[in-house]
């Protein structure tokens, strides 16, 4: 697969974003996510998946996509590798996560828009307020002093 020139910077986006939701992840024990992989319960991950992101993405806004991969040998240390969906309005990155014991890395294979521009230097900056949009973000106290709550 021949990388285009503005990958890179769409996969540094998308990584900041998933940021906290790979933290997340991270808290399932890696026995789960090898028996939920191998015995096909993908139902399970996107449950796993659902839960690590909604507390900071909107509902829907990243999923599981196709499965996963579990790659376990005798003479190493586990390696996870998630088919992911990230999809706020408007746009749609197909990426895959992998969580190995001390890091965690992405490559995004496919990225769509709804209404693209010629040039993929506004659709990256598309890509990125599109994520923000769907991002929660902590209710606002109006006229009320945080001190008193």
């Amino acid at each position: 697969m021949i990388r285009q020139p503005h990958a890179e910077a769409r996969e540094s986006i998308v990584a900041r974003a998933i940021e906290q939701v790979v933290g997340e992840l991270r808290l399932v024990d890696v026995a789960d996510y090898i028996a939920f992989i191998r015995l096909e319960h993908f139902a399970c991950l996107a449950d796993l998946v659902d839960s690590a992101a909604e507390l900071y993405f909107l509902p829907g806004t990243l999923r599981l996509g196709h499965g996963g991969e579990a790659h376990v040998d005798w003479g190493g240390s586990p390696r996870i590798v998630l088919d992911l969906e990230l999809r706020p309005a408007g746009v749609a990155v197909y990426f895959q996560l992998t969580l190995e014991e001390h890091r965690a890395s992405l490559v995004v294979n496919y990225v769509t828009f709804e209404t693209p521009v010629e040039d993929p230097q506004l659709n990256t900056a598309l890509l990125c307020e599109a994520i923000e949009r769907s991002r929660i973000r902590p209710a606002e106290t109006i006229g009320a002093d945080r001190s008193s709550l």
